[in-house]
């Protein structure tokens, strides 16, 4: 079973940009398709962004393509998302998930991390 631990989030102005890590812990991050999901208040968490095991493929949710960036470093157990040019839609708390496949599916993630807040200010 993996472990997985968010961080970077914080409190940004409209237009910054911000890079948020989840490191695996337990097994290798390798062996799972990664992918970010967030929640604003009040609204059922939604699918951002996700890359295949060997880091090949990526998917984006429309609403981020053009300014997120999911990448991973299997070597140091690490998978980031980049932001930038962040609105204050993108308020949130942002969570990573491990699943045995590279899939968009939120069903399919079966290891959560506990999430990372992210603010933009207006």
């Amino acid at each position: 079973q993996v472990q997985l631990v968010e961080s970077g989030g914080g409190l940004v102005p409209v237009g910054g940009s911000l890079t948020l890590s989840c490191v695996a812990s337990g097994r290798p991050i390798s062996t799972y398709g990664i992918g970010w999901f967030r929640q604003s208040t009040g609204k059922e968490r939604e699918y951002v962004a996700s890359i295949s095991r060997g880091g090949y493929t990526t998917y984006y949710a429309d609403s981020v393509k053009g300014r997120f960036t999911i990448s991973r470093d299997n070597a140091k157990n690490t998978v980031s998302l980049e932001m930038v040019s962040l609105t204050p839609e993108d308020t949130a708390v942002y969570y990573c998930a491990a699943s045995s496949v590279h899939t968009r599916s939120t069903s399919e993630y079966l290891f959560w991390g506990q999430g990372t807040q992210v603010t933009v200010s207006s």
